[in-house]
């Protein structure tokens, strides 16, 4: 006569190697893939610049960049730079790729930085629906706009996202780090769940 024991403990058995398999899965992916994308980083900056020791093409552009920006300080080169995005900026074709590129990263950089104001924004009137936003533009007066802004809504999982325009009294300020905002959203709102206030309390923005 048989019995169910050796079956449950092969299934049990079983279950545990798959929670430990899921767990270094867990552990030793970001890892890994972190490495990857360093490791190609080195490589590529590297072979831009035939320097055969691993690593060294990125850190020479660090400091190359470092220096740029500490001489770019000067009011001779500032004056320069702003000479030469003058320049870029009336070529018909190169404007439109080097004014979004620029101003794509000097909104998470630099002085001029815009994805610095979280908010948490009402979809819909009388619906409880919201989502998670940065306001860039405070105004939209020039639109025609006097009593609306602008908010950017990152894509979960991607480096992109979608800019929407709503009535100032539909956005809640959000008090929360804007670096743990921007993960939290981009992750798809499983990192960690950074200070937000209750969607009850409109504050305006």
């Amino acid at each position: 006569m048989t019995t169910g024991r050796p079956v449950s403990r092969t299934k049990s058995l079983g279950r545990r190697l798959v929670g430990y398999f899921l767990r270094g899965l867990v552990f030793l992916a970001p890892v890994a893939i972190t490495l990857y994308v360093v490791t190609v980083v080195f490589q590529t900056v590297d072979g831009w610049l035939g320097l055969s020791v691993p690593g060294a093409g990125f850190v020479a552009t660090i400091v190359l960049v470092t220096l740029f920006g500490f001489f770019a300080s000067g009011f001779i080169a500032r004056s320069f730079v702003a000479a030469l995005d003058d320049i870029l900026e009336r070529l018909p074709v190169v404007r439109l790729l080097y004014s979004s590129i620029r101003d794509f990263v000097s909104a998470f950089v630099g002085e001029k930085r815009r994805f610095d104001k979280p908010v948490l924004v009402r979809l819909f009137d009388n619906s409880s629906a919201h989502a998670l936003g940065f306001v860039t533009q405070e105004s939209l007066e020039a639109l025609g706009l006097a009593d609306w802004i602008s908010v950017y809504m990152p894509h979960s999982y991607n480096f992109s996202g979608q800019m929407y325009v709503f009535p100032r009294s539909a956005v809640t300020r959000v008090d929360a780090s804007s670096s743990e905002f921007m993960a939290f959203v981009v992750s798809g709102g499983v990192t960690e769940v950074p200070s937000i206030p209750k969607p009850g309390a409109n504050s305006g923005a």
